[in-house]
C-alpha cells in the first residue's frame, strides 16, 4: 500500500550529470547515483511513490526563456535527455510499477505546467523527499512550489548537487531557513 511521501529524483540526466552533458555538474553529481539509487529502492520496497520530473526542451526554441540563458539540453529523444548511470537501470526496472513513474516538465519547477500536484494530492501525499540536480535552479524551484503548496519538504544532502559551489550552499540554507524543509 502506497504511503503519504514521494520521493523525486529531479532532472538526473546525461545532460546534467555526464562529462559530456550539456550542461553538466560533473563530478559532484556523478557521485549521487548510488545514493539516489539506493534511495530510489529504499522508498519504492516501502510502498512510497517514486517519481522522476525530467526536462525536456525543443532546441533553440525562441518562447522558451531558457533559450536565452543555457545552451540546448535534455532536448527530446537524445542521449542527453536519458536518466544518467545506474538510475537509468534502476528505472528500466520498475518502470512498470503503479508507484514509480517519469514525467516530462519544461520549466525548472517540477510543478509548473505539469499536473504533479493534482496526482499527489489524489495520492494523499503530504511529504516530498527531493533529490537530484541542479540543488540552486530545479531543486529549490521545486522546493519553493511544493512549500507554497503546503508540502512537507526534506532534502537529501548527500543526493542533490549543482555546477555552482556557492549557489548549491545557498540552497541548502534557504531549505532550511526558509522553507522549513529537513535535512538529512
Amino acid at each position: 500500500m502506497p504511503t503519504n511521501q514521494a520521493l523525486l529524483i529531479i532532472d538526473y540526466t546525461n545532460d546534467f550529470v555526464a562529462n559530456q552533458g550539456a550542461l553538466t555538474c560533473g563530478h559532484p553529481g556523478q557521485i549521487l547515483a548510488p545514493v539516489i539509487c539506493d534511495l530510489a529502492e529504499q522508498m519504492r520496497a516501502n510502498g512510497d511513490w517514486v517519481l522522476l520530473p525530467t526536462d525536456v526542451h525543443t532546441p533553440h526554441d525562441p518562447y522558451h526563456p531558457e533559450s536565452k540563458l543555457f545552451p540546448p539540453h535534455n532536448v527530446r529523444g537524445t542521449w542527453g535527455r536519458e536518466l544518467y548511470g545506474s538510475l537509468k537501470d534502476w528505472y528500466t526496472a520498475h518502470q512498470t510499477e503503479t508507484t514509480v513513474w517519469q514525467f516530462d516538465k519544461t520549466r525548472y519547477s517540477s510543478f509548473a505546467g505539469t499536473d504533479l500536484d493534482l496526482r499527489l494530492r489524489e495520492r494523499h501525499v503530504n511529504t516530498l523527499h527531493l533529490v537530484g540536480v541542479c540543488t540552486d535552479i530545479c531543486v529549490l524551484h521545486t522546493a519553493v512550489d511544493a512549500y507554497n503548496l503546503g508540502y512537507s519538504l526534506v532534502i537529501h544532502e548527500n543526493a542533490v548537487a549543482s555546477f555552482d559551489s556557492d549557489g548549491h550552499a545557498w540552497a541548502l540554507r534557504h531549505f532550511k531557513n526558509s522553507l522549513g524543509a529537513t535535512i538529512v
